[in-house]
């Protein structure tokens, strides 16, 4: 079912209308004209029963015996066949605050995740016709789309190095694929998705310890990695330079030891005590 517009006209002229027949059926009572003074009151009643006020961003859909008639949009003091049975709808934008839910990411990890929906109505009979509460449909498909896109990517690329789209660095593409999933979702309602963002990532508390533990080994390997390439890159370009300035012929002993000594003082956390060899290192 589509939304279609129902027009209505001002509600101030049927106001006065209305006001005026209730004024007269009263006079017709007191001059003894009981059948013009209830056809006046009858009259008036209807008139003022088709008056409604709608507010900015609401909506009013109407019904006419079961069948939708249309909705209408216009705001301000307004009229209709008092006939139709019509029921309000905002149209203004809401927050959606998902709570925590807990998640196996795409490799089985137990994460923590929660997102953030700005939804609106824009179908309002789909809104209020095509799904049975509107609202609690945007919380529970809300919800399956966090729970599909969490089971779906890991949370990041320790065990795999070749998974490079993870939640934890890819958050930006990740609220986009998130809001375009919730749109196609609450489409079907007449919703529509303004915004959709993750408001909570973490790894659930049972393993978070380890994980921490697991980050932090890995940034140490990694440090002591780029440590080590460059200490051999800087003995290499030693051995280079003292060659080509001819300072000292160095064979492939003391070379070995040049490059020991070299690494440890360039690889070593703490500052290496110098140790003067007076002697020569053959016998």
């Amino acid at each position: 079912m589509k939304e279609k517009e129902l027009t209505s006209v001002s509600g101030y002229w049927f106001l006065l209308i209305g006001l005026s027949c209730l004024v007269a059926g009263g006079l017709s009572i007191f001059y003894k004209m009981p059948i013009v003074a209830a056809l006046l009151l009858l009259l008036g009643i209807f008139l003022l029963m088709g008056i409604m006020i709608i507010y900015p961003n609401e909506g009013m859909a109407a019904t006419f015996f079961g069948d939708y008639v249309g909705t209408i949009k216009q705001t301000g003091l307004r009229w209709v066949n008092p006939l139709y049975s019509k029921q309000k709808i905002s149209l203004r934008a809401r927050n959606l605050n998902g709570q925590t839910l807990k998640v196996n990411d795409k490799m089985g990890n137990p994460i923590e995740i929660a997102a953030v929906v700005v939804w609106q109505v824009s179908d309002t009979a789909k809104a209020l016709f095509d799904v049975d509460n509107y609202v609690n449909f945007v919380q529970v498909q809300s919800e399956a789309a966090v729970r599909f896109f969490a089971s779906s990517h890991a949370y990041d690329n320790m065990e795999d190095e070749h998974e490079t789209f993870t939640l934890r660095d890819n958050t930006g593409q990740i609220n986009h694929f998130l809001e375009k999933e919730l749109d196609e979702r609450l489409s079907q309602a007449g919703v529509r998705v303004m915004e959709a963002r993750i408001s909570h990532l973490a790894y659930a508390p049972e393993i978070a310890g380890a994980m921490l533990q697991r980050q932090q080994a890995t940034a140490v390997v990694s440090a002591r990695k780029q440590i080590v390439e460059g200490a051999v890159g800087m003995v290499e370009m030693a051995l280079t330079r003292l060659a080509e300035k001819g300072v000292v012929e160095l064979d492939e002993e003391r070379k070995a030891a040049m490059v020991s000594n070299l690494l440890v003082v360039l690889c070593g956390e703490k500052s290496v005590s110098p140790v003067v060899n007076a002697g020569t290192l053959y016998q």
